[in-house]
């Protein structure tokens, strides 16, 4: 509604997981980078963690995007509350299995087929499981036996562990070291610093069109830090909320009380006392997060996947589908 009023070309706060959008701090880099080559060199079991919000189905978005859609074959589970069962026949489904047995046995065979038939075209088989945290034990135990399937000295299906914070106190379990004992590769994914809300402000802004100028006072921008405890998702519904405050009003720009009423509508927390202004651009003692702009993540990508083919430009084919469910399941 405010994106002509701003002279924007596009909502810089959706709330959509958009993986043009992703902001890089060192960690999201980390995970990124990680990500891609642990699936292209086959490592088997990793894990990311996060905060809600902080950014990892975007993040897996653009892991999808990095890699060559001839390259790898996926299944994405969004929802794992599910028995064991209905688990492994979903994974199947979004295989793109047609017919799933009913027979355990005979879904297993099922999937070993599969798996050699792919790594006979060239292609590594992904798992994706979104919301790992909120796996059941029945449900973990099949999926460390899926990581089972072996030809010669190579995995035939990459299993990546998505989920929050919790999902690390699960895999602590006694009764799951012998998955624990799988993970090749673990990355972690933080809030941003208060330092950084003005960067990632600024960021979204001048990729949906708008001035170089942000719109936002520094007061604003430290509310916003604040408010949002520096979680990316919950600083876009403030930002949103906020820009729609000023709009109504016909003012160009944000102001603390824009931020102060929007981070009340949202039922969120500022404190009593507001803390000391200082402009979220002025570097704090230790060097904010190194900001990766998303064409200078271009030769970064292609030297990690140089020897697996030339994925410029290339678009998962699995990954447009992927997105519609997710918005329809979130």
């Amino acid at each position: 509604m405010y994106n002509a009023f701003f002279g924007l070309h596009k909502k810089p706060f959706n709330m959509t997981p958009d993986p043009d959008f992703l902001f890089l701090t060192v960690r999201h880099r980390e995970a990124l980078v990680g990500l891609t080559y642990a699936i292209m060199d086959r490592k088997g079991f990793v894990v990311l963690t996060g905060d809600a919000g902080t950014g990892k189905t975007t993040l897996l978005a653009r892991v999808l995007q990095n890699v060559p859609a001839a390259k790898m074959q996926s299944s994405v589970i969004l929802n794992p509350t599910l028995t064991p069962a209905e688990f492994l026949e979903l994974v199947l489904l979004d295989f793109g299995v047609r017919e799933v047995p009913v027979s355990k046995a005979r879904r297993l065979a099922l999937m070993q087929r599969l798996l050699v038939e792919g790594q006979k075209a060239g292609k590594v088989s992904t798992l994706i499981i979104d919301e790992a945290h909120k796996l059941s034990l029945d449900v973990l135990e099949e999926v460390r036996l899926l990581g089972n399937f072996e030809h010669g000295d190579q995995k035939l299906l990459q299993i990546l562990l998505v989920g929050q914070n919790e999902l690390s106190d699960l895999l602590e379990r006694d009764d799951l070291r012998q998955l624990k004992q799988r993970i090749a590769l673990r990355f972690t994914i933080d809030p941003l610093s208060r330092e950084v809300v003005d960067q990632y402000i600024r960021f979204r802004w001048t990729l949906a069109g708008g001035a170089e100028e942000l719109p936002f006072t520094p007061e604003a921008v430290t509310q916003i830090g604040y408010g949002s405890r520096g979680i990316p998702r919950v600083i876009n519904a403030v930002c949103d909320n906020a820009l729609m405050l000023a709009f109504s009003e016909a003012s160009s720009l944000v102001e603390e009380r824009h931020v102060r009423e929007a981070v009340k509508d949202l039922k969120l927390h500022l404190p009593d006392a507001a803390p000391a202004t200082v402009p979220a651009s002025v570097p704090a003692a230790a060097p904010p997060p190194v900001v990766v702009e998303p064409m200078a993540l271009e030769p970064l990508r292609l030297r990690t996947l140089e020897r697996y083919g030339n994925g410029n430009g290339a678009s998962h084919s699995f990954f447009g589908r992927w997105a519609g469910r997710w918005r329809r399941a979130g």
